[in-house]
């Protein structure tokens, strides 16, 4: 009879079988061995503790999977004191009288001034410094006390907070300067002062002045800003840009953008990444640093179509002396960087800024 050979062959089945498993756990074992290596030997201390703390952790249950989410709690901000807290009797009232100057600065010196007719155009200076300066992101005097005197490279030399000022009052005011030694002057600067109270001496806070707004990489357009303040200013500041002034008004309720009565072409508003960020960031009405209404796009194109409109010149031939120093969106030349007045005005000032950026790394 011839012999089965099933036996055989279940029995080369099994040792087959017997040396793939031990294979199989050699190969177990030697990655288990290599990994361990990598972990121990191969990686950064930072990295493997934050890995086992991750493969060690215990989940625990969320006590309300449905609720909202915990809020982390926002850092210290600046916020302006409160002229009221002053406890000198006389400085308080020369801190309101020097407050109220800067929120109705039209009342004593514009068109109809008690204290003089037609040194100014009739624009208060919270119209460009919210709130009597005291809005975060509001172009605010928060680094003001801290940062003057300093050297401005506008005008080529040291200048105190009256100078800077007078300069608001010659630029964005259209006016004339007043004596520094006057009642108003000392009042305005003492306020001015105090609003930046505590903040160390060199440091400008966080909320400081004009949020900055990304540049474009075209140039913003007048046409399209056009569209923007039809449908997000003209309510307020008029189709014709001149504002909203009440019958027998001492002061605008909206401010001129443009025209006789508009800030001039000296005024720091006069530059664009001045003008877009200001109103980005505070602009239309319910607008907030932290809750913008417009884009970036539509901050830019708006501000080129009002910064195109018609306005009071300035002589500011001896503005920026070293014309080096100029900064990237100033539209007046001359210019050391090669660019021309246009793009100087509406963009995009990427290249001029890395231009800019080259010939003062050489200085």
């Amino acid at each position: 009879m011839a012999k089965d050979p099933k036996p055989e062959q279940d029995a080369a089945l099994r040792a087959a079988l017997g040396h793939l498993l031990n294979l199989t756990g050699f190969l177990t074992l030697s990655i288990a061995a290599l990994l361990a290596y990598v972990v121990l030997f191969t990686q950064p201390k930072p990295w493997m503790s934050a890995w086992w703390a991750r493969i060690t952790a215990t989940e625990t249950e969320n006590p309300t999977p449905d609720g909202p989410p915990t809020e982390t709690p926002n850092p210290a901000i600046w916020t302006a004191p409160s002229v009221d807290g002053e406890s000198d009797a006389a400085k308080r009232k020369q801190l309101r009288y020097g407050k109220d100057l800067i929120a109705h600065t039209s009342k004593y010196f514009g068109p109809a001034g008690t204290i003089e007719k037609n040194r100014t155009n009739g624009l208060n200076c919270q119209n460009c410094h919210l709130d009597a300066g005291t809005t975060y992101f509001g172009n605010n005097y928060a680094a003001v006390a801290a940062t003057y005197p300093k050297f401005r490279a506008r005008s080529g030399g040291i200048e105190n907070v009256y100078k800077r000022v007078n300069d608001c009052i010659e630029r964005s005011l259209n006016g004339r300067a007043l004596d520094t030694a006057s009642e108003e002057m000392q009042a305005m600067v003492a306020y001015i002062q105090f609003v930046g109270r505590g903040v160390p001496k060199g440091k400008a806070p966080e909320g400081s002045g004009i949020k900055k707004l990304p540049l474009l990489n075209r140039p913003a357009d007048p046409n399209r800003g056009k569209i923007v303040y039809e449908a997000q200013c003209q309510s307020c500041h008029q189709a014709d840009g001149r504002g909203l002034i009440a019958q027998g008004a001492a002061e605008f309720t909206y401010p001129p953008l443009w025209g006789a009565l508009s800030y001039n072409d000296g005024a720091g508003l006069y530059r664009l990444s001045n003008f877009a960020g200001y109103v980005k960031y505070n602009m239309p009405q319910g607008a907030r640093h932290d809750a913008p209404i417009l884009t970036d796009e539509e901050a830019w194109d708006v501000a080129a179509y009002v910064n195109s409109q018609p306005r009071p010149k300035k002589d500011i031939r001896a503005d920026w002396p070293d014309i080096s120093s100029k900064p990237f969106d100033h539209p007046f030349g001359p210019f050391a960087d090669g660019f021309s007045a246009k793009q100087h005005k509406f963009g995009p000032f990427g290249p001029i800024k890395a231009k800019l950026a080259a010939l003062n790394a050489q200085k």
